[in-house]
């Protein structure tokens, strides 16, 4: 506010706060209050010491609303209220060529003798602030902590230093416009929460943004792994192939080491090839592991480019949605931007989510040697409510990896850290209760339930991980 419409301000303000007692405060923000000066038409007195905007004028608006919006009151508030409460406002003065305003109050303390005391609303941007002073313009309190002479508690007020002497002139030193508005304060009102209406605004497309990002970049992580646990399960076709050759030469075969030279009778020119073989396996034993190798591998690119198919199209649908934000956020549609911030699902009370875990029967129950409950799910559909129902956040989640099984969880209500022996033992639930029960070792993907996230359209059972750890085990259930 420039001096001009600060000088205008003042005499719209002396025309009716002057003679009225000082009522309720509300503490908006840190720095922004509102003041119950007993006016008619749910009128009250609005002070703001925010150096981006430091302002005062009359605003119209619902106890109940500014009940709502209070905070906590500060020291400063507080003192305020004992200083203050019931005192009658004399004056309201603007010092001149200052943009500071002083308010002066006659009031009685607790022996019913008079005191006075001035408020001053000091509207100097970055310097801005609230000061309480005693009769002799001593500083009591300070709503913001301000240093310099004059500036600080129990000094003598004085105006900040100016440090820039340039006269203002055009338009920064004109009156702000009042237009068709009945008063000053209503114009000031309207323009001010107009500006309020842009940040908050602004506020909401900067966080849909950041969520659509922060989806997108999930699943192109995602992507990556996928890409990448792909990569080490290695061709299919190589390892079937290996198999073959150290069973088609069982008898020729020469072993040096861990190193076995065989005939290649699958090519026309019948080279020799290396294969290497741990020393300690027959070649038997080792074309039973490559075999197993192969029908690991040739099941993952199945299930890997299955999942990887869904996630790209998860990509391509954020993107769609990104480019619709951005002409939503271009064309001030709020209605497009509350809907990105929503909620796709309400949270269930804690009471309920209780009740909801002991009547859920989709889950076996296990208790693992140091104490930890696990929960195994029986089906698609209970896997999708153990996990996103049932389990929290710092709940670890097990699952058989590159095979269908069962989610399972170990509950960890007071955020102890999980012993590798229940690891193990959840780990190896997972690999029973899975396809990949038949094999001697299983890998067993396990994260913070945090991690796991439901794609969108994906069917029962199936979800995403942001972020996992990987352990191998043989599959078992472990005696209670």
């Amino acid at each position: 506010m420039n001096e001009k419409t600060l000088e205008k301000i003042c005499a719209e303000l002396a025309s009716v706060l002057i003679g009225q007692k000082f009522g309720k405060i509300f503490s908006l923000s840190r720095f922004r209050l509102a003041i119950d000066f007993r006016l008619r038409d749910s009128a009250y007195f609005l002070l703001s010491v925010e150096p981006s905007a430091p302002r005062i004028y009359i605003i119209t608006q619902r106890l109940r609303e500014l009940e709502k919006q209070s905070k906590n009151p500060t020291p400063f508030i507080l003192l305020l209220r004992s200083k203050l409460a019931n005192s009658v406002l004399q004056t309201i003065e603007k010092l001149k060529d200052e943009r500071v305003v002083r308010f002066a109050f006659a009031a009685r303390n607790e022996l019913g003798q008079a005191e006075n005391y001035t408020l001053v609303a000091q509207l100097t941007g970055r310097s801005a602030n609230l000061f309480l002073l005693d009769k002799n313009d001593f500083i009591l309190d300070a709503l913001r902590e301000n240093f310099g002479i004059g500036q600080e508690i129990a000094n003598k007020y004085a105006p900040p230093a100016k440090f820039n002497t340039k006269t203002r002139t055009g338009d920064e030193a004109e009156i702000f416009p009042q237009g068709e508005f009945k008063t000053l304060s209503e114009a000031l009102d309207a323009h001010y929460q107009e500006i309020e209406a842009q940040k908050i605004f602004q506020s909401k497309a900067q966080s849909a943004q950041n969520k659509v990002n922060q989806e997108i970049k999930k699943r192109e992580k995602l992507v990556g792994n996928l890409k990448n646990d792909l990569k080490q399960h290695g061709n299919a076709e190589n390892w079937k192939r290996l198999g073959d050759l150290l069973l088609a030469n069982l008898a020729m075969a020469k072993r040096e080491g861990d190193k076995v030279f065989v005939t290649d009778f699958y090519d026309e020119n019948t080279p020799i090839v290396e294969v290497e073989v741990e020393e300690n396996l027959s070649l038997t034993e080792a074309a039973e592991k490559f075999f197993k190798r192969y029908t690991k591998a040739r099941n993952a690119k199945g299930e890997i480019s299955k999942r990887l198919k869904e996630v790209e199209s998860q990509i391509a649908e954020f993107n769609f949605q990104k480019e619709r934000l951005e002409e939503a956020i271009a064309e001030k549609d709020e209605s497009i931007l509350a809907e990105f911030l929503n909620e796709t699902a309400e949270k269930p009370c804690s009471k309920t989510k209780e009740k909801q875990t002991e009547n859920f029967t989709g889950a076996r129950q296990f208790t693992s040697s140091d104490g930890f409950e696990i929960l195994v799910g029986k089906r698609a559909k209970d896997n999708d409510y153990l996990t996103f129902r049932i389990a929290k956040s710092l709940d670890l989640w097990l699952h058989a990896a590159d095979y269908s099984g069962s989610h399972v969880i170990i509950k960890n209500p007071n955020r102890q850290e999980i012993s590798p022996k229940t690891l193990i033992e959840a780990a190896q639930i997972a690999a029973f209760y899975s396809q990949a029960r038949t094999q001697t070792k299983v890998a067993v993907h396990y994260t913070q339930k945090k991690f796991v996230n439901k794609p969108k359209g994906a069917g029962a059972g199936l979800v995403s991980l942001a972020s996992f750890k990987t352990i191998l085990v043989e599959p078992k259930i472990f005696e209670q």
